[in-house]
């Protein structure tokens, strides 16, 4: 590969995203000069979506330990002990730019990927929700959906929430998060570590192509010589059937104790599982013996390949005929392509000649680290709350509840199987979803939501209302919230703006988490989201799951006669909301944030559900469509009345929750503030029809 930088206008480092500072980090660490091979990987496992170089230092001031945490940050997703023997594994993860390019497979292949990183814990998947952020009217946004639906559905794991937000800020970056849940003793959790030399490791699942090889495209169109190697596919592709066969071997073999570790290979295939595995230990590697299904591929393309639905296993030599009976009989591809050793070294071999020879720990433990230093953004004139061209209040709450961004989402969600696996409790539509955790009664609640518009506006206050939302979101629907998982969707961290963004967000996040009690276990960096220049809204997701003590008393639909209350923590304001973005420019300062009253109203909320019949988080549209989908939601209106003012009606930023419960159960709610809205009954609310409600939320 020496003749590679005779053919390129730039040294081969630079054309693989390497600086010269880390080519020459990487020189001092080999004590020598890398090879194509070996620079290829490294360009790989430095790169900020396998090595985090901006982001790491940042990510640690997140909470990520407390009592129930039994696996936090550094696997392949965290877990939460549920008690009763129980744990949930739970992560979200991006798929942003290969959705960009080809988003139905870019969306399909990013839930089969999630799906993955649950299933190397050893977890069975239960659940899958999706953070999806387009521009209006982008034609890719119903090929995502497709995609969502098309691999979830076939694999048999209920899409069951997530979130769809419509901004020009996504119009050149789209945003594609997927979530994954699953359950699995407390007392079996599978890692990625390989241990015991002499072991064997395993590759199996499907056949390895080209697949997602963008990133050496300079390799591969110097080295293979291809009439037009832009051809080939530099977005994965997803095969929904292997997936699944995939998920029952391989939960088969941590069940029956026949794998010493198991490792997702996703992004960087094997260059980064393996480097994983073989951080403590060492694996000599027999490129060679990898099952393709593309004729020509050199061994740099085998090492780096991103072929969907294959896993990594280690394997002591006498489990060997058995692994190798189960994959026979679920007809995946397998081949034993290394064995772990004590050397440290990854090792590559290609019929029999060394193409590599990496110490493991350079390409995870010396990834550089970097840390820009933050510059605040300039005060500009978005601070300011302008002037506002709107209707008045009743005919605006018709035309928000039509929306984009309000409107109804089950267009969406009626396309994913949110009922296979007999455990959906709360269907998507409100707040969480609740899973059931059979045999008993007692249940998980799950949610996902991001902040864009109002981390643009102020970058703290972001990051802690994604994480506010998310909390509080579960515990309407009766679920204690018990842990989270991130996805940080950013723009050009090497801008000091940008890390100042990152920076701010991630620490109001941290802040928030504090509040609650609740930690971050698992998350994802996707930054770089920038076209020519424009950069996304910085967009923190938050993922929760919670612990429902009995899904018989979640609260579902208001009934005649409820009383409905108002329970609320801190101000609200029109800056940054609906309201605001439909009828004039986005600005405007966010109100001080009361954590402690928020985290109180969380605590509250979950306590309340099991003597509610409705509780419902008041975020996107503020009171009066948080009302409106009540009413529409319950099938009945109800005599509310509210303050003649837009900010009271439509206000956004602090937690607010709608309650209805039996008027004999009120002075048992007591522990945050609560103010009396009205009671249940008739046709209209607010005024106007619930059927003309519903029929502007269509």
């Amino acid at each position: 590969m020496n003749h590679l930088a005779s053919v390129v206008e730039q040294p081969v480092h630079r054309a693989l995203g390497l600086t010269d500072g880390e080519l020459a980090r990487i020189v001092s660490l080999l004590e020598r000069e890398p090879n194509g091979f070996e620079l290829a990987v490294f360009s790989l496992l430095w790169s900020e979506h396998c090595g985090y170089k901006h982001s790491a230092l940042l990510l640690k001031r997140l909470p990520s330990t407390g009592k129930r945490v039994l696996q936090g940050p550094g696997e392949n997703a965290g877990v939460i002990d549920l008690g009763e023997g129980e744990a949930v594994c739970f992560k979200v993860e991006s798929h942003n730019h290969p959705s960009a390019v080809e988003p139905f497979q870019g969306a399909a292949t990013g839930v089969g990927g999630i799906l993955r990183d649950i299933i190397a814990m050893g977890a069975r998947p239960v659940a899958l929700l999706d953070g999806l952020r387009f521009a209006e009217g982008d034609p890719r946004f119903d090929r995502a959906v497709a995609g969502i639906g098309a691999y979830g559905n076939s694999v048999g794991v209920p899409t069951v929430g997530g979130e769809a937000v419509f901004d020009d800020a996504y119009a050149d970056n789209v945003l594609v998060n997927a979530m994954c849940v699953g359950l699995l003793p407390a007392d079996r959790i599978a890692t990625a570590g390989a241990s015991g030399p002499g072991n064997l490791v395993v590759l199996y699942g499907a056949t390895t192509g080209r697949d997602g090889i963008g990133g050496a495209s300079v390799l591969a169109s110097a080295e293979l010589g291809e009439d037009d190697a832009d051809k080939r596919p530099t977005v994965q592709i997803g095969d929904p059937f292997t997936g699944k066969k995939l998920l029952e071997v391989s939960l088969e073999l941590v069940e029956s104790g026949l794998v010493e570790s198991l490792q997702d290979c996703g992004a960087a295939g094997l260059a980064s599982s393996l480097s994983e595995m073989a951080r403590e230990t060492g694996i000599d590697l027999e490129l060679d013996r990898v099952p393709l299904r593309e004729e020509g591929m050199e061994p740099w393309e085998v090492m780096i390949s991103e072929s969907q639905e294959r896993m990594v296993a280690v394997v002591r030599p006498q489990m060997l005929a058995a692994v190798e009976a189960l994959c026979d009989r679920w007809e995946l591809h397998h081949a034993v392509i290394g064995a772990v050793t004590d050397s440290g070294v990854l090792r590559a071999t290609w019929e029999g000649e060394v193409v590599g020879e990496i110490p493991a720990r350079l390409l995870t433990d010396e990834c550089p680290r970097y840390r820009i230093e933050p510059q605040p953004r300039k005060p500009s004139d978005s601070l300011l709350l302008g002037s506002l061209d709107a209707p008045a209040l009743p005919p605006a709450l018709l035309e928000l509840l039509g929306t984009p961004n309000i409107r109804s989402r089950e267009p969406i969600y009626r396309r994913y199987d949110y009922l296979v696996g007999s455990r959906t409790v709360r269907r998507p539509g409100l707040d969480a979803a609740v899973l059931r955790l059979r045999p008993g009664y007692r249940g998980l609640a799950v949610s996902l939501d991001g902040q864009g518009r109002m981390t643009s506006l102020d970058p703290r206050a972001g990051g802690a209302l994604a994480v506010l939302e998310a909390a509080r979101n579960v515990a309407c629907a009766g679920g204690e919230p018990l842990g989270l998982t991130d996805c940080l969707n950013f723009g050009n961290p090497e801008k000091s703006e940008i890390a100042w963004e990152l920076a701010e967000a991630i620490e109001g996040m941290a802040l928030a988490c504090e509040a609650l009690g609740v930690p971050i276990v698992s998350g994802n960096v996707s930054l770089y989201n920038e076209t020519d220049g424009r950069a996304i809204h910085p967009t923190p997701v938050v993922g929760c799951v919670g612990l429902v003590p009995d899904v018989r008393a979640v609260p579902a639909a208001w009934r005649e006669g409820n009383v409905i209350l108002l329970a609320s923590a801190s101000p609200v304001s029109l800056a940054g909301s609906e309201y605001q973005a439909c009828y004039g420019e986005v600005g405007g300062r966010l109100p001080q944030l009361d954590l402690a009253a928020e985290a109180s109203l969380v605590e509250f909320l979950w306590r309340a559900a099991p003597s509610c019949s409705l509780i419902h988080d008041a975020s996107e549209g503020g009171l009066a469509v948080s009302l409106a989908e009540a009413a529409i939601f319950s099938g009945r209106g109800a005599k509310v009345e509210l303050p003649e003012d837009a900010r009271a009606w439509f206000g956004e930023g602090g937690g607010q929750a709608v309650l209805a419960c039996a008027p004999e159960q009120v002075d048992g709610l007591g522990g945050v503030p609560l103010r009396e809205l009205g009671v249940v009954g008739g046709d209209k609310l607010l005024g106007i029809p619930v059927a003309a409600l519903a029929e502007a939320r269509t």
